[in-house]
């Protein structure tokens, strides 16, 4: 039998801080945006059981991409430079199940 998954889509935004001179997802104010996320996700009445999560995350490994965010269960992996590209990540993908093809990493 398979479990089904408590979140229909699960966010997770690198929000890495290194060392100050050395590249992270944070320099690109990660954490800002990622609240930014949250809160329209919510406002928007997407988060919550069998919904959608937005979480922070540690290094997801991919700095030189950054900053990066990826959904899961799809896998799809993102960039982005600034909130209207969330936005558009939310409307198209966690909204419409449409992949933002042009913010894909």
């Amino acid at each position: 039998m398979t479990e089904k998954s408590f979140f229909e889509k699960h966010v997770f935004f690198c929000c890495n801080q290194r060392a100050e001179g050395e590249g992270c997802c944070n320099n690109f104010g990660a954490t800002d945006v990622r609240n930014y996320a949250k809160d329209k996700v919510k406002a928007l009445g997407l988060a919550g059981e069998g919904k959608v999560r937005i979480n922070n995350a540690g290094c997801l490994g991919r700095c030189d991409d950054g900053p990066v965010i990826v959904i899961y269960p799809e896998n799809v992996w993102y960039t982005y430079v600034d909130k209207e590209d969330v936005d558009e990540i939310i409307e198209s993908h966690l909204k419409n199940n449409q992949i933002v093809e042009r913010l894909k990493r």
